[in-house]
């Protein structure tokens, strides 16, 4: 597994691309931050929690209903999981 060591000088850019196609983080969402991230999504069920699949970045990569799911996708695509704190 890689470490990425943060340098304090570093731009807003190279922190944002930091991991940009290794790393991914998952979080958890309500349906309405869920259809916030993915609007293109139609009919989430209400007051549900989902995952979201995240790059490094930030971008939204994917949207399940399970941790499993989620986990499944950053395996896949032979992501390495940050955790968040």
């Amino acid at each position: 597994m890689d470490v990425y060591e943060i340098n304090r000088n570093m731009s807003s850019i190279e922190l944002a691309n930091l991991g940009d196609g290794e790393v991914a983080y998952i979080k958890t969402l309500t349906s309405a931050q869920a259809h916030e991230l993915f609007p293109a999504i139609d009919d989430l069920p209400d007051g549900i929690n989902l995952f979201a699949v995240h790059g490094a970045d930030g971008t939204p990569i994917a949207l399940t209903d399970s941790m499993q799911a989620a986990l499944g996708h950053v395996l896949g695509d032979e992501l390495v999981v940050a955790n968040l704190h």
